[in-house]
């Protein structure tokens, strides 16, 4: 029993149409990134964010206005993303190997 896999984007793109949309020709790579590459983005603009309210929260805590739990709710929350883009970067890594070693 196979399950089907879906798109990475909200919207779904088809073979013919993801190059049109994201501006590239066949052979010819293209300056904007596609779907897949704005998501890539979007999840590294968000641990950027999560590491920097962290940061801000331990700083509050330590000025003494800020709440303990809320520094450790952030830094948690900042170790999850983190560790959730250092997963996704092993399988984007580990699937570049398996085309790599396919053979033409």
């Amino acid at each position: 029993m196979t399950m089907p896999i879906g798109p990475v984007s909200t919207g779904a793109v088809s073979a013919t149409d993801a190059g049109r949309s994201s501006g590239t020709t066949l052979g010819k790579p293209s300056d904007t990134p596609g779907p897949f590459g704005e998501s890539l983005n979007a999840l590294l603009a968000s641990v950027d964010e999560s590491a920097g309210l962290a940061n801000s929260a331990v700083g509050n805590m330590m000025d003494g206005t800020g709440d303990v739990h809320q520094a450790m709710i952030a830094l948690q929350r900042a170790e999850n993303s983190l560790e959730l883009t250092v997963q996704v970067r092993n399988k984007l890594v580990q699937a570049y190997q398996d085309v790599m070693r396919m053979t033409i």
